[in-house]
């Protein structure tokens, strides 16, 4: 009778929290707004093939015309064409799935490595800590775009080796964060309890220690999508990630930029403001999730409605002391 009641409390009581989560998420607009921006981005990269369809062995947002080379905004081609006449909207549309992709993965990596190393050397301490800990204050020593520069030069230009990249220099991030979450909840009362039963190191970590540490990661994992995307537009901008003619955002800046000056306006302005906005989202996901996984913090947080009334509160309780 108890485990039923168990079972039937436990997915009411996770509910509640997600519940709650969602609610406190809401009260932020640029979040919900970020969120909304990310789920029209995701609906365009699955679309893009009905978008863009392939035609024989030649893609869709490949498919060249010279006849209409650098036309502007049109009602046939929205975003207008590129220097060699494909569609700036058909390869921007394709060009959201490569920065989905490479954020995700680079995330999926960073985290991965990133979470491990930071629980081995929170959770034991001692010359493991010290050995991890120095790796990764040695990649933190260096800026994560020039590590990505090092390594995608040495492996060359690639999808792949761009992930791999961008994914070693997220490692850090994720490492530092959990090995402070777990210095703070190894030694609280519960995992006490569990290793007094019995458990071992891998379940303590695995069920009572990393659990109480998921909100800073979720949030760094969000913030990151944002730096993976920025620093894979960065790579390919400069020469060394994806080249053409496959449909990057970065790699279109690049191409456009030298038409700039000539007046075609059109061929940068697009792929930055698909750069922009994605980052954008990303941030402020982040940003959002933070306040609603962390009530703690929404006190810091006032309104400037809030804050003067807190400021009248506080001058009447003044007034009422002086007249005391």
């Amino acid at each position: 009778m108890i485990n039923t009641v168990e079972t039937a409390v436990k997915p009411n009581r996770k509910k509640g929290q997600l519940g709650a989560i969602w609610k406190r998420f809401k009260k932020n607009p640029l979040a919900v707004a970020g969120l909304i921006i990310v789920s029209l981005l995701i609906l365009l990269a699955a679309f893009a093939d009905v978008i863009a369809p392939a035609d024989g062995n030649i893609p869709g947002y490949n498919r060249q015309d010279w006849s209409r080379q650098r036309q502007f905004p049109s009602a046939e081609h929205i975003f207008g064409t590129d220097n060699v006449g494909r569609d700036i909207f058909h390869r921007i549309a394709h060009g959201a799935r490569i920065s989905l992709l490479v954020g995700l993965v680079v995330v999926s990596v960073g985290m991965t490595i990133g979470v491990t190393l930071g629980s081995i050397s929170g959770f034991y301490g001692g010359w493991r800590e010290n050995i991890i800990m120095r790796f990764i204050d040695i990649i933190l020593a260096v800026p994560n775009i020039l590590i990505a520069i090092i390594i995608a030069g040495a492996l060359g230009p690639g999808l792949i080796n761009v992930m791999i990249a961008v994914g070693i220099g997220a490692i850090p991030g994720y490492a530092r964060i959990v090995r402070g979450q777990v210095l703070s909840v190894r030694d609280q009362e519960f995992v006490e309890a569990a290793r007094s039963i019995g458990a071992n190191d891998f379940r303590l970590i695995r069920k009572h220690v990393l659990p109480n540490c998921m909100a800073p990661i979720i949030v760094e994992a969000s913030m990151g999508m944002a730096g993976a995307i920025l620093s894979a537009a960065g790579l390919s901008f400069i020469g060394v990630g994806l080249q053409p003619p496959t449909a990057e955002w970065g790699a279109m800046l690049s191409a456009g930029r030298g038409f700039l000056l000539a007046g075609y306006w059109h061929m940068t302005l697009f792929p930055g403001i698909f750069i922009a906005a994605i980052v954008f989202s990303f941030n402020m996901i982040g940003d959002g999730l933070r306040d609603a996984l962390d009530p703690r913090l929404r006190g810091a947080s006032f309104s400037k409605r809030k804050f003067k009334r807190v400021l009248a509160q506080r001058a009447a309780r003044g007034e009422e002391g002086g007249r005391a």
